[in-house]
């Protein structure tokens, strides 16, 4: 599984890095997640610069895709020749998109009228957008999650490592980069939010088809 972490100027690490870190434990299975940006260096909004992995156009092959949050969204949702390069397919990837990255994909289409999570800042702009915004961490409807608040970047990583491999991977993934003392609680309250989401389930395990 081939993920791309989309990171722009102006990014949340705790967006980006948490996720693609998270889902990187996956990589004796094959799995990677790539910060995938526009140009060669990006900025985050605590002036963190950090190097691209992929280019925007890996983004279109990837398996899978996360749509990270930032200070400069709102400017990148207005850019149509970027939104151009964005030919995200749900029929074939799994795609996630987290607080303001949630915009992005309500302007690239993939939401349509079905509801969907952000954060509170972008949340009155999202719902310009024509989209329901709930009031809730994490949402998933088939291959398109979001998910609303910095930390809800575990959702989002736990639904796809779901999603893309199995159950067990997920609760694997979460166990490790949860707090000492607060594993269990931790692997349960995160499973408990997106295990309703998932696809389909059979036994301890969910796969996506043709992946």
């Amino acid at each position: 599984m081939q993920i791309a972490v989309l990171t722009f100027d102006g990014f949340n690490e705790l967006d980006s890095l948490v996720a693609a870190a998270i889902l990187n434990r996956m990589r004796a299975q094959g799995w990677a997640a790539h910060i995938t940006c526009p140009t060669e260096e990006v900025t985050s909004l605590n002036g963190v610069t950090i190097r691209r992995q992929r280019p925007l156009s890996f983004a279109v092959e990837a398996d899978a895709v996360i749509i990270g949050s930032g200070s400069k969204t709102r400017d990148i949702a207005v850019d149509a020749d970027l939104l151009a390069q964005l030919r995200l397919d749900p029929a074939r990837q799994l795609i996630g998109a987290q607080c303001s990255g949630t915009l992005l994909l309500a302007k690239l289409g993939l939401i349509g009228t079905l509801p969907a999570c952000t954060d509170l800042t972008t949340k009155p702009w999202v719902i310009e957008a024509g989209v329901e915004v709930l009031d809730a961490p994490f949402v998933a409807h088939g291959n398109v999650a979001t998910a609303g608040g910095c930390l809800a970047s575990q959702y989002l990583a736990a639904w796809m490592l779901a999603r893309g491999g199995s159950l067990a991977a997920a609760r694997e993934a979460i166990h490790y980069v949860a707090p000492v003392g607060e594993k269990a609680a931790t692997v349960a309250r995160v499973l408990d939010v997106v295990t309703p989401f998932l696809a389909e389930v059979r036994g301890a395990e969910s796969h996506l088809v043709g992946a």
